[in-house]
């Protein structure tokens, strides 16, 4: 993984020492909170419903043991004993002091991490695909590529001050994990007909208040022109940006105003502008950090162990058919650690749980950590025969649940328990939904099934691309839950249908169990899944279920 130069540590600190000085005013009283705001939005920190938030930055979602220890140390020390992993593979802690936050910073800067540019009209936190580096699917790692951005990226002068927030994913993988066509700007590695890699530039995505699915601009760059490409669209849209209205400020405005082709055009004409001025110095760059990004002494060993734990114990079996996946290298697999024990906070980790996983990735994973933009902690190279000792220490930790992928496996937004722009509460909805399907012990039998939930249109939950999305609104005082059906954020995305009026707080679980109901019923056997039945049949035929008393009247 990328390990610090002298510049970027000297970087950090001066950025540090600035914010400690600004937080020092605010206490005095020399700022007031309107003038302090976007100084700590540049720095990570929001003023959540009950105290200040800072939001930690994990570039393209990997850490090492040592920076998930520290993580722990900080949620220890400074918080309350966890943190909240996101949607954007960062980090929240949720109750820092605003006088202890320059010292979090620091602790922080000690194991080469930061806040820059997690909030703001900036580019954000750069996201990837949580199996980079370790797919069996894979063209190539596209975390070279993810840094190379993140370093582009961070206090760009031209971009400090952006009509609005602005968010890029990248995946190495034609099956994507990383919602690139939810972005602003996603990229996916692709290959030419003569086989060499590039990208495909998609734009314009976007969930939120006015939900869109990305259009691609360009169908094949090549790697050597990503940064003036990716500089051209970002300086487009810096100028045709709108800034009278906020929520029309996004390119996915943009580019539905100008259309895909006056956009492609403005692209072009300014990548033409700026391709000379790189001059290959960002392709010396991208060498450079190519090594930091070698993949590790995979080892030959048999897997005897693994073989005889799946055959002889049924709960390591559960947990090895729902939560490994194929790795490249023979002999190993990918573990994803679910955060999403039935009836727990979905994307909560305990300081104790991330030393154990941080110690899990030492031993047995080749020091490595990802955060996943489901909330759930993924090692990436762990070889089959330590499969059953990894297990056994997760079994002890809490952290075994066999259920990614599942129905209990949900997204959710910290909603109105925390945020200062909620409607509605989503931790205690997905609370209750999972723990009710543990309770019918339906979970394997209904098979893959993403639930995705927000608390406001702002659509931190990615409700809108959930096989079921959940809405939580305000009607009137009073919480209100809409439903979407067939959503999806892989390569064949698409915004979910809305299925009608919503429910209350007391009346989504129960619209919940009757939707599954009817798709228990309806599908075509135990291999088509929710997102297949529901493209096969439509949204009528689960609305009957959702509405019964629609259907009770039409009779």
């Amino acid at each position: 993984m990328y390990r610090y130069t002298d510049f970027d540590a000297a970087f950090l600190a001066e950025r540090n020492q600035q914010f400690r000085a600004q937080v020092e005013r605010r206490i005095a009283g020399h700022l007031t909170e309107e003038e302090f705001k976007p100084l700590r939005l540049m720095n990570g920190v929001y003023l959540q419903l009950h105290a200040y938030m800072l939001r930690v930055a994990i570039p393209y979602g990997t850490l090492s043991g040592r920076q998930m220890d520290r993580l722990a140390d900080i949620a220890e020390r400074w918080d309350k004993g966890y943190g909240h992993f996101t949607t954007r593979q960062n980090i929240q802690f949720n109750w820092p002091k605003l006088r202890d936050i320059p010292d979090m910073l620091d602790a922080l800067a000690e194991v080469e991490m930061h806040a820059i540019q997690t909030s703001g009209n900036t580019i954000r936190n750069v996201t990837a695909d949580h199996f980079a580096g370790a797919a069996a699917d894979e063209i190539a790692d596209p975390r070279p590529v993810a840094e190379l951005i993140r370093q582009w990226s961070t206090d760009h002068p031209e971009f400090q001050f952006l009509p609005r927030k602005f968010k890029i994913a990248v995946t190495g993988s034609p099956n994507d994990r990383a919602v690139t066509r939810a972005h602003d700007i996603g990229l996916r590695m692709v290959r030419d007909a003569a086989g060499a890699p590039g990208f495909e530039v998609i734009v314009g995505g976007g969930l939120g208040r006015t939900p869109m699915i990305g259009k691609v601009v360009r169908g094949f760059l090549p790697e050597a022109d990503l940064l003036p490409y990716l500089e051209a669209v970002v300086s487009v849209w810096n100028l045709l940006g709108r800034r009278d209205n906020k929520f029309k400020s996004r390119i996915k405005i943009t580019v539905h105003e100008h259309g895909i082709d006056d956009i492609r055009a403005r692209v072009e004409e300014r990548f033409a502008q700026l391709r000379p001025a790189f001059s290959g110095v960002d392709q010396e760059m991208l060498a450079g950090l190519r090594a930091h990004f070698a993949p590790p002494a995979f080892r030959e060993a048999p897997t005897v162990a693994y073989d005889a734990a799946y055959k002889g114990d049924p709960l390591f079996r559960s947990w090895a058919d729902t939560n490994l996946a194929a790795h490249r290298a023979p002999g190993y697999a990918i573990v994803s650690i679910s955060l999403k024990k039935q009836g727990a906070t979905p994307g909560d980790a305990s300081a104790d749980q991330m030393r154990v996983m941080a110690e899990l990735a030492r031993e047995y994973g080749h020091d490595e950590l990802r955060i996943s933009h489901e909330q759930n902690v993924i090692l990436p190279h762990v070889h089959k025969s330590d499969l059953p000792a990894v297990h056994a220490a997760l079994r002890e930790a809490g952290l075994h649940t066999a259920n990614l992928g599942l129905i209990s496996d949900i997204i959710a937004c910290p909603g109105m328990d925390y945020c200062a722009l909620a409607t509605a509460r989503s931790i205690p909805i997905a609370q209750q939904i999972a723990t009710r399907f543990d309770e019918l012990k339906l979970e394997h039998d209904i098979g893959h099934l993403q639930i995705k939930i927000s608390g406001c249109i702002n659509a931190c939950g990615h409700h809108h691309v959930g096989h079921i999305g959940i809405l939580g609104l305000d009607r009137a005082g009073v919480e209100n839950y809409q439903i979407t059906l067939g959503g999806d954020a892989t390569e064949t995305a698409a915004l979910g249908e809305r299925a009608g009026p919503g429910f209350s707080a007391e009346e989504i679980v129960p619209a919940i169990e009757r939707l599954i109901d009817g798709y228990l019923a309806l599908r075509e056997g135990p291999q088509e899944t929710f997102l297949q039945t529901y493209r096969r049949i439509g949204l009528s035929p689960f609305k009957r279920y959702l509405y019964p008393e629609a259907r009770a009247n039409a009779a």
